[in-house]
Protein backbone atom coordinates (compact mmCIF):
# COMPACT_ATOMS: atom_id res chain seq x y z
CA UNK A 1 0.00 0.00 0.00
CA UNK A 2 1.24 3.64 -0.72
CA UNK A 3 1.01 6.53 1.77
CA UNK A 4 0.93 9.86 0.24
CA UNK A 5 4.45 10.19 -0.12
CA UNK A 6 4.88 7.63 -2.71
CA UNK A 7 6.34 5.09 -0.10
CA UNK A 8 5.49 1.97 1.10
CA UNK A 9 3.84 1.39 4.02
CA UNK A 10 2.63 -1.62 6.13
CA UNK A 11 -0.94 -2.51 7.47
CA UNK A 12 -0.25 -3.38 10.84
CA UNK A 13 -3.70 -4.40 11.82
CA UNK A 14 -3.54 -7.53 9.93
CA UNK A 15 -1.51 -10.41 11.99
CA UNK A 16 0.34 -12.14 9.29
CA UNK A 17 -1.12 -15.31 8.30
CA UNK A 18 -0.24 -18.87 7.46
CA UNK A 19 -0.25 -19.68 4.03
CA UNK A 20 -2.03 -22.80 2.79
CA UNK A 21 -1.15 -22.62 -0.88
CA UNK A 22 -0.23 -26.00 -2.15
CA UNK A 23 2.70 -24.89 -3.73
CA UNK A 24 4.38 -23.82 -0.76
CA UNK A 25 3.11 -26.94 0.65
CA UNK A 26 5.31 -28.76 -1.97
CA UNK A 27 8.01 -26.97 -1.98
CA UNK A 28 8.53 -27.33 1.51
CA UNK A 29 8.36 -31.08 1.97
CA UNK A 30 10.74 -31.49 -1.15
CA UNK A 31 13.74 -33.38 -1.40
CA UNK A 32 16.26 -31.58 -0.51
CA UNK A 33 15.10 -30.09 2.66
CA UNK A 34 17.96 -31.70 4.61
CA UNK A 35 20.73 -29.61 2.55
CA UNK A 36 18.37 -26.44 3.50
CA UNK A 37 18.76 -27.33 6.95
CA UNK A 38 22.19 -28.10 7.13
CA UNK A 39 23.44 -24.74 5.18
CA UNK A 40 21.17 -22.79 7.62
CA UNK A 41 23.42 -24.75 10.77
CA UNK A 42 26.15 -23.24 8.49
CA UNK A 43 24.92 -19.36 8.17
CA UNK A 44 24.09 -20.07 4.42
CA UNK A 45 21.09 -19.09 2.69
CA UNK A 46 19.36 -21.68 0.06
CA UNK A 47 20.29 -20.73 -3.62
CA UNK A 48 19.29 -22.67 -6.49
CA UNK A 49 22.87 -23.16 -7.19
CA UNK A 50 23.80 -24.27 -3.91
CA UNK A 51 21.48 -26.84 -4.00
CA UNK A 52 22.58 -28.06 -7.25
CA UNK A 53 26.22 -27.88 -6.41
CA UNK A 54 25.69 -29.68 -3.12
CA UNK A 55 23.59 -32.58 -5.08
CA UNK A 56 26.39 -33.40 -7.34
CA UNK A 57 28.73 -33.88 -4.45
CA UNK A 58 26.48 -36.04 -2.64
CA UNK A 59 26.25 -37.94 -5.93
CA UNK A 60 30.02 -38.29 -6.42
CA UNK A 61 30.63 -38.83 -3.04
CA UNK A 62 28.08 -41.92 -2.98
CA UNK A 63 29.64 -43.17 -6.09
CA UNK A 64 32.81 -43.15 -4.05
CA UNK A 65 34.69 -39.91 -5.87
CA UNK A 66 36.01 -36.63 -4.97
CA UNK A 67 35.58 -34.02 -7.72
CA UNK A 68 37.32 -30.74 -8.42
CA UNK A 69 35.68 -27.74 -9.66
CA UNK A 70 35.82 -29.14 -12.92
CA UNK A 71 34.23 -32.43 -12.44
CA UNK A 72 31.03 -30.68 -10.14
CA UNK A 73 30.68 -28.76 -13.36
CA UNK A 74 30.78 -31.79 -15.82
CA UNK A 75 28.29 -33.32 -13.51
CA UNK A 76 26.19 -29.87 -13.34
CA UNK A 77 26.27 -30.09 -17.10
CA UNK A 78 24.99 -33.49 -17.49
CA UNK A 79 21.61 -32.54 -15.84
CA UNK A 80 21.62 -29.67 -18.49
CA UNK A 81 22.64 -27.26 -15.37
CA UNK A 82 23.23 -23.58 -17.17
CA UNK A 83 26.18 -22.59 -14.49
CA UNK A 84 29.14 -21.78 -15.49
CA UNK A 85 32.23 -23.29 -13.95
CA UNK A 86 33.59 -19.77 -12.38
CA UNK A 87 29.72 -20.36 -10.56
CA UNK A 88 30.58 -23.40 -9.58
CA UNK A 89 33.97 -22.39 -8.45
CA UNK A 90 32.73 -19.26 -6.44
CA UNK A 91 30.04 -21.60 -4.63
CA UNK A 92 32.96 -24.22 -4.15
CA UNK A 93 34.97 -21.60 -2.27
CA UNK A 94 31.93 -20.17 0.12
CA UNK A 95 31.25 -23.96 1.01
CA UNK A 96 34.59 -24.54 2.16
CA UNK A 97 34.79 -21.24 3.61
CA UNK A 98 32.00 -21.91 6.16
CA UNK A 99 33.02 -25.70 6.58
CA UNK A 100 31.02 -27.36 4.41
CA UNK A 101 33.28 -28.97 2.41
CA UNK A 102 37.11 -29.62 2.93
CA UNK A 103 39.47 -28.47 -0.28
CA UNK A 104 41.82 -31.62 -0.79
CA UNK A 105 45.88 -30.54 -1.80
CA UNK A 106 44.68 -32.20 -4.73
CA UNK A 107 42.07 -29.55 -5.68
CA UNK A 108 39.05 -31.88 -5.11
CA UNK A 109 36.30 -31.35 -2.82
CA UNK A 110 35.00 -33.62 -0.26
CA UNK A 111 32.17 -32.54 2.82
CA UNK A 112 33.43 -32.63 6.54
CA UNK A 113 32.62 -35.30 8.22
CA UNK A 114 29.65 -32.55 10.54
CA UNK A 115 28.44 -31.89 7.37
CA UNK A 116 28.32 -35.46 5.41
CA UNK A 117 26.68 -36.68 9.52
CA UNK A 118 24.55 -34.49 8.50
CA UNK A 119 23.38 -35.15 5.04
CA UNK A 120 23.73 -39.13 5.40
CA UNK A 121 21.00 -39.80 7.03
CA UNK A 122 18.59 -38.34 4.72
CA UNK A 123 20.16 -40.44 1.30
CA UNK A 124 18.24 -43.41 1.39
Amino acid sequence: MLDNHGSTSIDRSRPFQATTHQLALVFDSSANRHIREMLRVYGLRTSLFRLKVINALVQATREGRLPGVRGVHADMQASSSELTIVSVREVLKRLAGVGVIVSQPDRTYRFTDEAWEMLKPHLG
